[in-house]
């Protein structure tokens, strides 16, 4: 990745060097302006297209008044969201989506989140979305009798990067207010009215055409498990497991429970494969009690064969210390429960141990066994802070009993036993009999207000929209981020309803409805926030020259230049924290 960009980065400037002199000397058209690596070609054509469009003049007027009501309440929240997030990650770094500068550019195979696989869909969403934003700009120019000296592309380079509309500056400059806002207000509002007509096309009949495949869709087999040495992997579907059909997760954990350890398995391809279950580590925390890494095989527990997670939990249940036995023949001895990389200093279980800052592995809470985190979990959502509750655990592999006097957790008002770093599964370690990742292809769809959707509040939809491609991070419990109908995904399910003549196509269309949506979403989020050269810097600025000349002092000029200013920088900073802070403070 290093290598990739340093000759990305020396192109860059390799073009910016080569560009720039050429134009200096004079090589360039006068249509091709250079400054950097940025390129922008300028034309005049079009302008009278510009000029007939804009002949309803108090029509688009009334639709710029709208624009302008919503973009004010947006940037409003936005100048709030991003001050929010800011100082989040200030105490926070890993608490955000965003966690390397990449993820910020909106360049499929460079952010994380976005597959090459979706790089058409996106680039049509780019493309959209510009032209729209900028052609707002150019049609209200001219219907508030704003000269355009020229329209254009703007490239980085030789890569198309947007569009652009240049006012004549000087009757920009001495137009009214109100033209000049509404103008800036007018790329915004055409951006939430395409995302508005994209996804109203989307959760109407295109998501309504189409299905879930019945049965259990696998993202991926765990490596080394034993589903992936039977070849189940991205994109199977198993519809049935030791002669039971299955439609969901839970009635695969259902079937898999009264199963035999070698399991025939059905897929929705006609075949059959036969599993044969083993007790697999797939996670582990380096170095940790147990001394199991990922990939080893659990044969036997205390001396009695184990081969499922089932009987795992079972030789756990009553046993503080368990002696497990791997493949291999090697055996280790270590206390089981709940793995925590440290006490916190000052926490209740510190003040009664006398401990603080090691790690810990509670066995037993209020005399209840925890044989893994989620069972202590369960049992401190039952607690209310200040009972005084008796625990046992294990620190230095020594055994303590204390009672604990529980702390408060501010995020659930609950008992707080005083740990930090709490790991998944039984001392750290997670183990799996079968080794599938289920990939929740209804869960996505319902989310689109398909087959299943619960449907909620306009906002909600809109924060559950913004999420899907981030959902891995988004949303507890999800191992996958939705791109769109692509891949291997793709098979999970099928054309129905009303387009289903399309066959494939709906999902085609379903992928350039979503994501030419969520970009014009995006973007009209993002020239909301109130900082310069964005379109929510010049709103703040008219908007706070007719706020001051209200007022009765008279040095107005000056204290908009101040207002503007500090919010502008303001949210500069906090936007650049949000870009480079995660990967620097987490360093």
């Amino acid at each position: 990745m290093a290598s990739t960009l340093l000759w990305v980065l020396s192109g860059v400037l390799l073009y910016s060097v080569v560009a720039t002199a050429l134009s200096a000397r004079g090589f360039l058209p006068d249509w091709a302006r250079v400054s950097g690596p940025i390129t922008t070609l300028h034309t005049e054509r079009g302008k009278a297209v510009l000029d007939w469009l804009a002949r309803p003049k108090r029509f688009w007027r009334a639709w710029a008044n709208v624009g302008l009501g919503i973009t004010l309440v947006v940037m409003v929240g936005s100048f709030v969201l991003v001050i929010f997030s800011a100082v989040t990650i200030l105490n926070r770094p890993s608490s955000t989506i965003i966690t390397e500068p990449q993820d910020a550019l909106v360049i499929p195979g460079v952010n994380q989140f976005l597959p090459l696989s979706v790089a058409p869909e996106i680039v049509l969403g780019l493309l959209v979305g510009l032209v729209v934003h900028e052609g707002g700009h150019g049609l209200l120019c001219r219907v508030e009798d704003i000269s355009i000296s020229s329209m254009g592309l703007a490239l980085i380079t030789l890569i198309p990067m947007g569009a652009f509309v240049e006012p004549d500056e000087e009757e920009q400059r001495n137009a009214e207010r109100g033209p000049q806002t509404r103008m800036f207000a007018a790329g915004v509002t055409n951006n939430f009215a395409i995302t508005v007509i994209a996804f109203a096309l989307l959760f109407g009949p295109v998501v309504g055409s189409i299905g879930v495949v019945p049965g259990v869709h696998v993202g991926g087999a765990l490596p080394g498990t034993p589903a992936a040495d039977a070849g189940i992997g991205e994109g199977s579907v198993i519809t049935g497991v030791a002669g039971q059909n299955v439609t969901n997760a839970s009635d695969l954990d259902r079937a898999l429970v009264d199963a035999n350890r070698t399991v025939p398995v059905s897929l929705s391809n006609g075949t059959t494969t036969t599993v044969e279950r083993s007790l697999v580590v797939t996670s582990a925390i380096k170095d940790g009690p147990t001394g199991l890494g990922t990939g080893a095989t659990i044969t036997a527990i205390n001396g009695s064969p184990t081969h499922t997670e089932s009987g795992f939990t079972a030789a756990l249940e009553n046993r503080s210390v368990a002696t497990l036995r791997t493949e291999n023949g090697s055996t280790t001895t270590a206390p089981m429960g709940a793995y925590a990389s440290q006490i916190t200093p000052d926490g209740p279980l510190a003040n009664a141990t006398g401990e603080g800052g090691e790690p810990v592995v509670v066995t037993r809470f209020a005399g209840e066994r925890t044989p893994n985190t989620s069972a202590l979990s369960d049992m401190l959502s039952q607690t209310n802070p200040g009972e005084t509750v008796r625990v046992e655990a294990f620190v230095g592999g020594e055994r303590t009993t204390q009672r604990v006097t529980l702390g408060e957790n501010t995020q659930t008002g609950s008992g707080l036993v005083g740990v930090t770093g709490l790991q998944s599964g039984a001392t750290g370690i997670a183990v799996d009999d079968f080794g599938i990742d289920a990939y929740p292809a209804a869960g996505f769809l319902a989310a689109l207000g398909g087959e299943g959707g619960a449907g909620g509040s306009a906002l909600t939809s809109v924060i559950v929209l913004l999420t899907l491609p981030f959902a891995s991070v988004a949303a507890p419990g999800v191992s996958y981020n939705f791109a769109g109908f692509v891949g291997a995904n793709v098979d999970f399910y099928t054309a129905t309803g009303p387009l289903g003549f399309l066959g494939g196509g709906v999902f085609v269309l379903a992928n350039v409805l979503f994501w030419v949506g969520w970009i014009n979403l995006n973007l009209g989020f993002f020239n909301c926030v109130p900082t310069f050269p964005l379109d929510g810097g010049h709103i703040l600025r008219t908007s706070t020259e007719a706020v001051v000349s209200r007022l009765p002092i008279g040095s107005r000029r000056s204290l908009t230049g101040a207002v503007t200013t500090a919010v502008s920088l303001t949210m500069l900073a906090a936007l650049m924290l949000m870009i480079f802070g995660p990967s620097l403070l987490s360093g």
